[in-house]
């Protein structure tokens, strides 16, 4: 019972602010992670205990892959496309976020639930 009054608070729609700006620099940064150009701890007041450890298993599979063909991490070259955003219940953002890059386009979903009156990423995969 404890935890229901000091754990998490939700918050509704109107006491957040605007999710696509964080949306963005979210899915910018989660890219960032994967290529090994940012570390994973600069997110963690962002995203929540279990796509923290979803995304730290990428960060090493990546990180073994880029070890395997012999490259070194580097920033990705990337432009951020449309954002498409569902809002599923009160206090609840589900969206898809376009990254292009030279090579590949890809999509970004993301689940930003309101706490404590800030966005936290419940859930990220990047398609």
């Amino acid at each position: 019972m404890a935890d229901d009054f000091f754990g998490h608070q939700p918050s509704t729609r109107a006491a957040l602010p605007d999710p696509e700006p964080l949306l963005v620099n979210l899915t910018r940064c989660v890219i960032e992670v994967l290529a090994g150009a940012r570390e994973l701890d600069q997110l963690a007041r962002w995203v929540s205990d279990d796509v923290y450890r979803h995304l730290l298993k990428r960060v090493v599979l990546s990180a073994r892959a880029r070890a395997v063909k012999g490259q070194r991490a580097q920033r990705p070259s990337i432009t951020i496309g449309r954002v498409t955003i569902n809002e599923p219940r009160d206090g609840i953002i589900e969206a898809v976020v376009i990254v292009h890059s030279k090579v590949r386009v890809r999509a970004v979903a993301v689940r930003l639930e309101g706490l404590d009156n800030r966005w936290r990423a419940s859930a990220i995969n990047v398609l």
